[in-house]
């Protein structure tokens, strides 16, 4: 038995300082004597564990430098390491099963799923997948039939960064029609202007500028064939009881077509149509943490801090940076965008929701122990100093002062 003594606990509807008890791995006592192994926590927050749902961030431990890749193995458990120091207890983490070549490739996207089943017992937090599915890969549909039926647990996310690609020059990017509309404006790919806009997405995938479009013109031609191979992935996701998640939509009509399929969840909408229709249909809404913690979007879509003082945000994803969670929850904490609790739980509880995780994301007696002390002083940035997953020490970092 572990009992964290002297903290001021995160509970569901208040902030008290007194005791929590965990033994086997879930909390079983709230404001009880000291008994066991005693945490003194006095000056610290004990708050339940943070819930990742969509974060790429370890692409970067994979490739460091564009085209420099490192072992698989190394990459993952750096990456693993890097969530317990910011504490985050349960991680999707979103791998790209596209058709492009390169980092995204669907290939390399079983091969690192994989080597997270390998790893498992060497890794400190619960390492999830969240299979961030290109809708025109066609080549995906095995490894995620594959993925859906192994012990990683996914959600499955639908992109379509294809479509986004071929929308016309003159439509921004948020301002583009639900992507399998016939109202749906497409660029032309013989245009100087495609070089441009496929230039960073060609180096990525290790292609020439005209290799690229060539392959883009080839997949492009399976546009028809697309509503088929969502309606097949989703019922895949259905029968294994995955979440499914839409990304980036900017209609209400994308987030409906969605929903209708099983997909219940808003990933980083672009618009206020999408956000609010998003809301009336009771879905789930996430956006990114950096977003938060910059203070706006860095192309130009909603502001994740205006969404959340509007009651247009359930859940903050680390996206690109696992430490934007905790430097979200500071800014908007700053701005008085909400109260302490209501902006704990858009990095706990509401991700915890999102992904059908009952027993997680509070601290309640009964729940899973996944906690998170933080020293967090008066006007300075809040740091993690330690992280339990279902009980176990995961990290513990011990300030020189």
């Amino acid at each position: 038995m572990i009992t964290f003594e002297g903290a001021q606990v995160y509970l569901p509807n208040e902030i008290a300082e007194t005791t929590v008890a965990v033994s086997n791995g879930q909390i079983i006592e709230i404001g009880g004597p000291a008994q066991g192994e005693v945490i003194d926590a006095r000056g610290l927050i004990l708050a339940p564990a943070l819930v990742d749902v969509h974060g790429d961030a370890f692409e970067r431990q994979l490739m460091p430098r564009p085209g420099v890749y490192f072992p698989t193995e190394t990459a993952l458990i750096d990456t693993d390491r890097q969530l317990a120091t910011n504490g985050i207890a349960t991680a999707y983490h979103a791998i790209t099963l596209g058709w492009e070549p390169g980092l995204r490739d669907v290939a390399r996207g079983r091969d690192l799923m994989q080597a997270m089943v390998d790893l498992a017992p060497r890794l400190t937090v619960e390492n999830r997948v969240q299979l961030r599915w290109e809708t025109f890969a066609f080549e995906a549909l095995d490894v995620i039939k594959w993925a859906l039926g192994g012990p990683l647990l996914p959600s499955v996310a639908f992109n379509d960064h294809t479509s986004m690609t071929m929308r016309a020059y003159d439509v921004p990017i948020q301002d583009r029609a639900f992507e399998l509309s016939p109202d749906f404006s497409i660029a032309s790919l013989d245009d100087e202007r495609m070089k441009k806009r496929t230039a960073s997405k060609a180096h990525r995938a290790g292609l020439s500028e005209q290799d690229y479009i060539t392959l883009l013109a080839r997949v492009w031609d399976r546009r028809a064939k697309v509503p088929a191979a969502i309606a097949e992935v989703a019922q895949m996701a259905r029968a294994a009881g995955a979440p499914m998640l839409s990304h980036d939509d900017t209609r209400a009509e994308t987030r409906a077509y969605f929903r209708d399929l099983g997909a219940g969840v808003a990933e980083f909408p672009m618009v206020m149509e999408a956000a609010e229709a998003a809301r009336a249909g009771g879905d789930p809404i996430i956006f990114g943490a950096p977003n938060a913690a910059r203070g706006g979007s860095h192309i130009g879509s909603l502001g994740a801090g205006d969404m959340v003082e509007a009651g247009l945000c359930d859940a903050l994803a680390s996206d690109y940076f696992y430490p934007a969670m905790l430097a979200a929850i500071a800014r908007l904490d700053a701005e008085r965008r909400a109260d302490r609790l209501a902006l704990w739980s858009l990095i706990s509880a509401g991700p915890a929701r999102a992904m059908n995780l009952d027993d997680r994301g509070e601290i309640s007696v009964g729940k899973r122990a996944d906690l998170v002390l933080v020293d967090w002083p008066d006007r300075s940035a809040p740091a993690v100093q330690g992280t339990w997953v279902a009980g176990r020490c995961s990290y513990r970092g011990m300030p020189a002062g």
